[in-house]
Protein backbone atom coordinates (compact mmCIF):
# COMPACT_ATOMS: atom_id res chain seq x y z
CA UNK A 1 0.00 0.00 0.00
CA UNK A 2 1.29 3.48 -0.76
CA UNK A 3 2.49 5.77 1.99
CA UNK A 4 -0.02 8.40 0.90
CA UNK A 5 -2.78 6.48 2.66
CA UNK A 6 -1.41 7.12 6.13
CA UNK A 7 0.68 10.26 5.90
CA UNK A 8 0.00 11.25 9.51
CA UNK A 9 0.39 7.74 11.00
CA UNK A 10 3.40 5.46 10.61
CA UNK A 11 3.26 1.72 9.94
CA UNK A 12 5.15 -0.89 11.90
CA UNK A 13 8.32 -2.18 10.23
CA UNK A 14 9.60 -5.72 10.80
CA UNK A 15 12.85 -6.46 9.00
CA UNK A 16 12.28 -5.47 5.38
CA UNK A 17 8.51 -5.84 5.78
CA UNK A 18 6.49 -2.62 6.14
CA UNK A 19 3.18 -3.76 7.58
CA UNK A 20 -0.17 -2.01 7.25
CA UNK A 21 -0.46 -1.79 11.03
CA UNK A 22 -0.17 1.43 13.02
CA UNK A 23 0.64 0.90 16.71
CA UNK A 24 -1.47 3.53 18.45
CA UNK A 25 -0.63 2.77 22.09
CA UNK A 26 1.78 0.32 23.72
CA UNK A 27 5.15 -1.15 22.73
CA UNK A 28 5.04 -4.60 24.31
CA UNK A 29 7.49 -3.78 27.09
CA UNK A 30 4.80 -3.45 29.75
CA UNK A 31 1.16 -4.50 29.81
CA UNK A 32 -1.71 -2.03 29.94
CA UNK A 33 -3.61 -2.79 33.18
CA UNK A 34 -7.20 -3.76 32.48
CA UNK A 35 -8.42 -1.24 35.06
CA UNK A 36 -6.74 1.49 32.97
CA UNK A 37 -9.04 0.84 30.00
CA UNK A 38 -12.37 2.64 30.17
CA UNK A 39 -15.05 1.76 27.63
CA UNK A 40 -17.93 4.23 27.31
CA UNK A 41 -21.05 2.61 25.87
CA UNK A 42 -24.71 3.42 26.52
CA UNK A 43 -26.90 0.70 24.98
CA UNK A 44 -29.42 1.96 22.47
CA UNK A 45 -28.57 5.63 22.98
CA UNK A 46 -26.67 6.27 19.75
CA UNK A 47 -26.43 4.39 16.47
CA UNK A 48 -23.81 4.90 13.81
CA UNK A 49 -24.97 7.09 10.91
CA UNK A 50 -24.08 5.95 7.39
CA UNK A 51 -23.76 8.28 4.40
CA UNK A 52 -26.42 7.77 1.75
CA UNK A 53 -24.07 5.89 -0.59
CA UNK A 54 -22.92 3.54 2.17
CA UNK A 55 -26.51 2.94 3.27
CA UNK A 56 -27.24 1.82 -0.28
CA UNK A 57 -24.36 -0.67 -0.15
CA UNK A 58 -25.62 -1.93 3.20
CA UNK A 59 -29.09 -2.51 1.76
CA UNK A 60 -27.56 -4.46 -1.14
CA UNK A 61 -25.54 -6.59 1.28
CA UNK A 62 -28.61 -7.33 3.41
CA UNK A 63 -30.61 -8.34 0.35
CA UNK A 64 -27.80 -10.62 -0.87
CA UNK A 65 -27.49 -12.32 2.51
CA UNK A 66 -31.24 -12.88 2.62
CA UNK A 67 -31.07 -14.40 -0.86
CA UNK A 68 -28.22 -16.71 0.18
CA UNK A 69 -30.06 -17.81 3.29
CA UNK A 70 -33.24 -18.57 1.32
CA UNK A 71 -31.21 -20.53 -1.24
CA UNK A 72 -29.46 -22.58 1.43
CA UNK A 73 -26.10 -21.01 0.63
CA UNK A 74 -23.50 -19.81 3.16
CA UNK A 75 -24.37 -16.33 4.39
CA UNK A 76 -23.18 -13.82 6.99
CA UNK A 77 -25.42 -13.35 10.01
CA UNK A 78 -25.98 -9.72 10.91
CA UNK A 79 -24.92 -9.69 14.56
CA UNK A 80 -25.02 -6.49 16.65
CA UNK A 81 -21.65 -4.77 16.89
CA UNK A 82 -20.18 -1.40 17.75
CA UNK A 83 -18.70 1.57 15.95
CA UNK A 84 -15.65 3.20 17.51
CA UNK A 85 -16.40 6.88 18.01
CA UNK A 86 -13.04 7.70 19.57
CA UNK A 87 -9.99 6.25 21.31
CA UNK A 88 -8.12 8.65 23.57
CA UNK A 89 -4.89 7.89 25.42
CA UNK A 90 -3.25 9.64 28.35
CA UNK A 91 -0.96 8.82 31.29
CA UNK A 92 -1.50 8.33 35.01
CA UNK A 93 -0.04 11.10 37.16
CA UNK A 94 2.53 9.18 39.22
CA UNK A 95 3.52 5.98 37.41
CA UNK A 96 2.81 7.27 33.87
CA UNK A 97 0.94 4.09 33.04
CA UNK A 98 -1.14 4.22 29.84
CA UNK A 99 -4.77 5.23 30.26
CA UNK A 100 -7.12 4.43 27.40
CA UNK A 101 -10.69 5.68 26.98
CA UNK A 102 -12.77 4.27 24.13
CA UNK A 103 -16.25 5.47 23.18
CA UNK A 104 -18.62 3.18 21.30
CA UNK A 105 -22.04 3.43 19.69
CA UNK A 106 -24.33 0.79 18.18
CA UNK A 107 -23.63 -0.74 14.77
CA UNK A 108 -23.93 -4.18 13.16
CA UNK A 109 -22.00 -6.58 10.95
CA UNK A 110 -23.62 -5.37 7.73
CA UNK A 111 -22.52 -1.82 8.58
CA UNK A 112 -18.99 -3.19 8.81
CA UNK A 113 -19.20 -5.03 5.49
CA UNK A 114 -20.63 -1.95 3.77
CA UNK A 115 -17.67 0.19 4.87
CA UNK A 116 -14.46 -1.78 5.33
CA UNK A 117 -14.97 -3.97 2.27
CA UNK A 118 -15.89 -0.97 0.10
CA UNK A 119 -13.19 1.54 1.03
CA UNK A 120 -11.96 1.74 -2.58
CA UNK A 121 -15.29 1.52 -4.40
CA UNK A 122 -16.43 4.68 -6.22
CA UNK A 123 -19.08 6.43 -4.14
CA UNK A 124 -20.98 7.46 -7.23
CA UNK A 125 -21.01 6.02 -10.73
CA UNK A 126 -18.64 7.80 -13.07
CA UNK A 127 -16.71 9.53 -10.28
CA UNK A 128 -13.37 8.65 -8.72
CA UNK A 129 -14.13 9.60 -5.10
CA UNK A 130 -14.04 6.71 -2.63
CA UNK A 131 -14.42 6.38 1.13
CA UNK A 132 -10.65 6.14 1.36
CA UNK A 133 -9.96 9.23 -0.73
CA UNK A 134 -12.68 11.27 0.93
CA UNK A 135 -12.08 10.38 4.59
CA UNK A 136 -8.68 8.69 5.01
CA UNK A 137 -6.17 9.97 2.49
CA UNK A 138 -4.36 13.13 3.57
CA UNK A 139 -6.13 12.94 6.92
CA UNK A 140 -5.53 11.35 10.30
CA UNK A 141 -7.19 7.90 10.21
CA UNK A 142 -7.40 7.86 14.01
CA UNK A 143 -9.99 10.65 13.88
CA UNK A 144 -12.01 9.20 10.98
CA UNK A 145 -15.82 9.23 11.30
CA UNK A 146 -17.33 6.46 13.42
CA UNK A 147 -19.12 4.82 10.47
CA UNK A 148 -15.72 3.81 9.07
CA UNK A 149 -14.90 1.98 12.32
CA UNK A 150 -17.75 -0.53 12.65
CA UNK A 151 -15.45 -3.24 13.98
CA UNK A 152 -13.16 -3.64 16.96
CA UNK A 153 -11.07 -6.80 17.03
CA UNK A 154 -9.44 -8.64 19.91
CA UNK A 155 -6.24 -10.28 18.65
CA UNK A 156 -4.36 -12.71 20.87
CA UNK A 157 -0.88 -14.17 20.43
CA UNK A 158 -0.92 -17.52 22.24
CA UNK A 159 2.10 -19.35 23.66
CA UNK A 160 1.84 -22.83 25.11
CA UNK A 161 3.62 -23.26 28.42
CA UNK A 162 5.19 -26.72 28.78
CA UNK A 163 6.54 -26.94 25.22
CA UNK A 164 6.85 -23.18 24.49
CA UNK A 165 5.17 -22.99 21.10
CA UNK A 166 3.70 -19.89 19.44
CA UNK A 167 0.34 -20.55 17.80
CA UNK A 168 -0.26 -19.20 14.28
CA UNK A 169 -3.70 -19.45 12.67
CA UNK A 170 -4.75 -19.06 9.05
CA UNK A 171 -8.19 -17.63 8.31
CA UNK A 172 -10.40 -19.90 6.24
CA UNK A 173 -11.99 -19.15 2.89
CA UNK A 174 -15.40 -19.08 4.61
CA UNK A 175 -14.84 -15.83 6.52
CA UNK A 176 -16.11 -12.56 5.06
CA UNK A 177 -13.92 -9.61 4.17
CA UNK A 178 -10.39 -9.16 2.85
CA UNK A 179 -8.54 -11.38 5.33
CA UNK A 180 -9.68 -14.81 4.19
CA UNK A 181 -6.87 -17.33 3.64
CA UNK A 182 -4.37 -15.08 5.40
CA UNK A 183 -2.21 -15.86 8.41
CA UNK A 184 -3.40 -14.04 11.49
CA UNK A 185 -3.24 -13.94 15.28
CA UNK A 186 -3.67 -17.19 17.24
CA UNK A 187 -7.27 -16.20 17.94
CA UNK A 188 -9.27 -13.22 16.77
CA UNK A 189 -12.71 -12.09 17.84
CA UNK A 190 -14.78 -9.02 17.06
CA UNK A 191 -16.40 -7.15 19.92
CA UNK A 192 -20.09 -8.12 19.77
CA UNK A 193 -23.04 -6.69 21.67
CA UNK A 194 -24.82 -10.03 21.96
CA UNK A 195 -21.85 -11.59 23.78
CA UNK A 196 -19.85 -8.82 25.38
CA UNK A 197 -22.27 -6.39 27.04
CA UNK A 198 -22.60 -7.61 30.66
CA UNK A 199 -26.17 -8.23 31.77
CA UNK A 200 -25.53 -6.57 35.13
CA UNK A 201 -24.78 -3.22 33.49
CA UNK A 202 -21.07 -3.29 34.31
CA UNK A 203 -18.61 -1.95 31.71
CA UNK A 204 -17.50 -4.01 28.72
CA UNK A 205 -14.28 -5.93 29.49
CA UNK A 206 -11.77 -6.49 26.69
CA UNK A 207 -10.09 -9.16 28.86
CA UNK A 208 -13.39 -11.05 28.94
CA UNK A 209 -13.62 -10.84 25.14
CA UNK A 210 -10.08 -12.23 24.87
CA UNK A 211 -11.05 -15.17 27.08
CA UNK A 212 -14.11 -15.75 24.90
CA UNK A 213 -11.90 -15.78 21.81
CA UNK A 214 -9.60 -18.35 23.41
CA UNK A 215 -12.55 -20.57 24.27
CA UNK A 216 -14.35 -20.33 20.92
CA UNK A 217 -11.30 -20.76 18.68
CA UNK A 218 -8.81 -22.84 20.71
CA UNK A 219 -11.07 -24.54 23.31
CA UNK A 220 -9.18 -22.90 26.17
CA UNK A 221 -11.79 -23.15 28.92
CA UNK A 222 -12.61 -20.66 31.66
CA UNK A 223 -11.06 -23.01 34.24
CA UNK A 224 -7.77 -23.25 32.34
CA UNK A 225 -5.04 -21.03 33.72
CA UNK A 226 -4.14 -18.20 31.34
CA UNK A 227 -1.55 -15.48 31.81
CA UNK A 228 -3.27 -12.75 29.83
CA UNK A 229 -1.82 -9.29 29.17
CA UNK A 230 -3.03 -6.37 27.05
CA UNK A 231 -0.02 -5.13 25.08
CA UNK A 232 -1.28 -2.48 22.67
CA UNK A 233 -4.02 -0.83 20.67
CA UNK A 234 -3.49 -0.79 16.92
CA UNK A 235 -5.11 0.31 13.68
CA UNK A 236 -5.19 -1.71 10.46
CA UNK A 237 -4.73 1.14 8.02
CA UNK A 238 -5.44 -1.00 4.97
CA UNK A 239 -8.96 -1.97 6.04
CA UNK A 240 -9.40 0.70 8.72
CA UNK A 241 -10.09 -1.64 11.64
CA UNK A 242 -9.17 -1.05 15.28
CA UNK A 243 -7.69 -3.84 17.37
CA UNK A 244 -6.48 -4.67 20.86
CA UNK A 245 -3.32 -6.83 21.07
CA UNK A 246 -3.07 -9.46 23.80
CA UNK A 247 -0.43 -11.98 24.80
CA UNK A 248 -1.70 -15.19 26.38
CA UNK A 249 0.55 -17.84 27.94
CA UNK A 250 -1.05 -21.22 28.70
CA UNK A 251 1.04 -22.66 31.58
CA UNK A 252 -0.60 -26.11 31.55
CA UNK A 253 -1.46 -26.66 27.88
CA UNK A 254 0.76 -28.00 25.10
CA UNK A 255 0.39 -27.81 21.33
CA UNK A 256 -0.72 -31.46 21.30
CA UNK A 257 -3.42 -30.66 23.86
CA UNK A 258 -4.78 -27.82 21.74
CA UNK A 259 -4.79 -30.00 18.62
CA UNK A 260 -6.62 -32.77 20.47
CA UNK A 261 -9.21 -30.37 21.85
CA UNK A 262 -9.80 -28.87 18.43
CA UNK A 263 -10.29 -32.35 16.96
CA UNK A 264 -13.15 -32.91 19.41
CA UNK A 265 -14.99 -29.82 18.16
CA UNK A 266 -14.93 -26.13 19.04
CA UNK A 267 -17.45 -23.35 18.60
CA UNK A 268 -15.79 -21.46 15.72
CA UNK A 269 -13.80 -24.21 14.05
CA UNK A 270 -14.86 -23.02 10.58
CA UNK A 271 -13.03 -19.66 10.93
CA UNK A 272 -9.56 -21.22 10.48
CA UNK A 273 -8.30 -23.89 8.13
CA UNK A 274 -4.79 -24.34 9.52
CA UNK A 275 -2.74 -23.91 12.70
CA UNK A 276 1.05 -23.96 12.88
CA UNK A 277 2.97 -24.33 16.14
CA UNK A 278 6.38 -22.66 16.06
CA UNK A 279 9.02 -22.56 18.81
CA UNK A 280 8.33 -19.35 20.73
CA UNK A 281 11.89 -18.00 20.62
CA UNK A 282 12.36 -14.77 18.61
CA UNK A 283 14.49 -16.33 15.86
CA UNK A 284 11.97 -19.06 15.04
CA UNK A 285 8.95 -16.74 15.18
CA UNK A 286 10.56 -14.04 13.05
CA UNK A 287 11.70 -16.64 10.51
CA UNK A 288 8.10 -17.86 10.26
CA UNK A 289 6.82 -14.32 9.73
CA UNK A 290 9.42 -13.02 7.29
CA UNK A 291 9.69 -16.12 5.10
CA UNK A 292 6.10 -15.71 4.01
CA UNK A 293 5.05 -13.14 1.44
CA UNK A 294 3.53 -9.97 2.97
CA UNK A 295 0.22 -10.62 1.20
CA UNK A 296 -0.08 -13.93 3.09
CA UNK A 297 -0.55 -11.98 6.33
CA UNK A 298 -3.36 -9.91 7.74
CA UNK A 299 -2.21 -6.31 8.27
CA UNK A 300 -1.87 -6.61 12.06
CA UNK A 301 -0.82 -10.24 12.56
CA UNK A 302 2.97 -9.78 12.33
CA UNK A 303 2.89 -6.69 14.56
CA UNK A 304 1.01 -8.57 17.28
CA UNK A 305 3.49 -11.44 17.36
CA UNK A 306 6.43 -9.03 17.39
CA UNK A 307 5.09 -7.26 20.47
CA UNK A 308 4.42 -10.62 22.11
CA UNK A 309 8.10 -11.48 21.57
CA UNK A 310 9.09 -8.14 23.11
CA UNK A 311 6.98 -8.81 26.18
CA UNK A 312 8.46 -12.30 26.58
CA UNK A 313 11.98 -10.87 26.30
CA UNK A 314 11.26 -8.22 28.93
CA UNK A 315 9.86 -10.87 31.29
CA UNK A 316 12.94 -13.03 30.68
CA UNK A 317 15.11 -10.06 31.72
CA UNK A 318 13.18 -9.70 34.97
CA UNK A 319 11.16 -6.74 33.77
CA UNK A 320 13.99 -4.81 32.12
CA UNK A 321 12.35 -3.00 29.21
CA UNK A 322 15.59 -3.19 27.24
CA UNK A 323 14.53 -6.75 26.48
CA UNK A 324 13.13 -5.32 23.25
CA UNK A 325 16.74 -5.06 22.07
CA UNK A 326 16.99 -8.86 22.21
CA UNK A 327 14.12 -9.07 19.75
CA UNK A 328 15.71 -6.44 17.51
CA UNK A 329 18.91 -8.52 17.47
CA UNK A 330 16.90 -11.61 16.47
CA UNK A 331 15.19 -9.53 13.79
CA UNK A 332 18.56 -8.63 12.26
CA UNK A 333 19.58 -12.29 12.28
CA UNK A 334 16.32 -13.27 10.58
CA UNK A 335 16.89 -10.70 7.84
CA UNK A 336 20.41 -12.01 7.29
CA UNK A 337 19.16 -15.59 7.04
CA UNK A 338 16.46 -14.48 4.62
CA UNK A 339 19.14 -13.10 2.31
CA UNK A 340 20.68 -16.53 1.82
CA UNK A 341 19.70 -18.40 -1.40
CA UNK A 342 18.06 -21.32 0.42
CA UNK A 343 16.03 -19.16 2.82
CA UNK A 344 12.68 -19.52 1.02
CA UNK A 345 13.04 -23.17 0.05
Amino acid sequence: MGGELVESRDRMVIGNFVTDCHIFEGDGTRPIPKENVQIIYEPGLRRVELPVEVQRWREDIEAEMQRRQAAGEPYAWNNPRFAVESIITSRSDETEEPLVRMSLCDADYYDFLATSVNLDEPLREGESATLRSQYLENADPVTAPAFLSCSFGINVAVETGPDRKMVFARRSVQVEGHNKVRWNSSVNEGLAAIHDVPEDGSPISLHAVARRALREELAVQDEDEVELELLAFALDVRNHQWAAFYRAVLPDLTADTLVARRSRGIEDKWEHDRFDFVPADPDSVLDFILRKEPEEWTPCGPALFYLALVRAAVVARGGNRSGRLDVEAAERRAVERLATPAARQ
